[in-house]
């Protein structure tokens, strides 16, 4: 009990601290860094790449028959016939298709944000809630305080996490019209999209980044204003804490 009891006062002495000194702190570290060139007035198209896919130069059609004149084969045609002709899909003659740097950068930056911002809301959970007394009748106005200061930061959490699974879902789209641009590369609107895809993504990257510092903003306004309720939610009882 008594290992316990010291993690306990341990985590409510490092809570205190971060809701004090720790969240202005990081709101002025994070107003910064949406002040930087990475997320102020930044060009679009700064966040464009080039895909590595060439288009493949089309076979030489005869001259002796009309272009509207096409051999059509069936299935077991084109399987015993090897020198039929035609543009190669999935040839990628210059190599891999790279992630978009510029965007891979920005969410190398931004991730770790995304941590704190989980971490700290838990480190916060825990403390509001080994500040909940023992349930009794009456002289709980306190209490109701606690619960939805502590349903807010829950909140705050599960966001922060969902912003990773945002992350994850980039990378999957990007990698499924890509595909398409390797299959299809004679067809400009996959390659538009996957364009359109990275500017969507960019500014999701600064749309997040706004989330976590309001975010922090918001859990400092609401647990400083209602900071003596949260710590002693009843006046009276102060002795049933525990």
């Amino acid at each position: 009990m008594g290992a316990v009891q010291d993690y306990k006062d341990s985590l409510k002495l490092k809570a205190e601290h971060l809701i004090i000194k720790g969240f202005p702190e990081k709101i002025v570290k994070l107003n910064e860094l949406l002040e930087t060139s990475n997320f102020q007035n930044r060009n679009l198209s700064d966040v464009h790449q080039d895909l590595n896919i060439p288009i493949p130069t089309p076979p030489a059609t005869s001259n002796n028959e009309p272009n509207a004149k096409r051999q059509r084969l069936d299935s077991s045609e084109l399987s015993s016939n090897s020198t039929i002709e035609g543009t190669r899909v999935y040839v990628l003659p210059n190599g891999s298709v790279p992630c978009n740097k510029p965007l891979s950068d920005l969410i190398h930056l931004v991730k770790p944000h995304i941590r704190e911002l989980v971490e700290d809301s838990n480190l916060l959970k825990m403390w509001i809630s080994f500040m909940i007394p023992k349930i009794e009748d009456g002289n709980n106005f306190g209490v109701s305080i606690q619960e939805d200061t502590l349903a807010e930061i829950q909140s705050v959490e599960s966001e922060a996490a969902a912003f990773f699974d945002q992350i994850s879902r980039y990378f999957i789209s990007r990698a499924k019209i890509v595909s398409k641009v390797a299959k299809y590369p004679h067809i400009d609107d996959y390659r538009r999209a996957v364009r359109e895809l990275d500017e969507k993504e960019y500014l999701s990257l600064w749309l997040v980044m706004c989330e976590i510092r309001n975010r922090y903003c918001s859990l400092h306004d609401i647990v400083i204003k209602n900071l003596e309720k949260i710590k002693k939610p009843r006046s009276s009882n102060a002795e049933s804490l525990y």
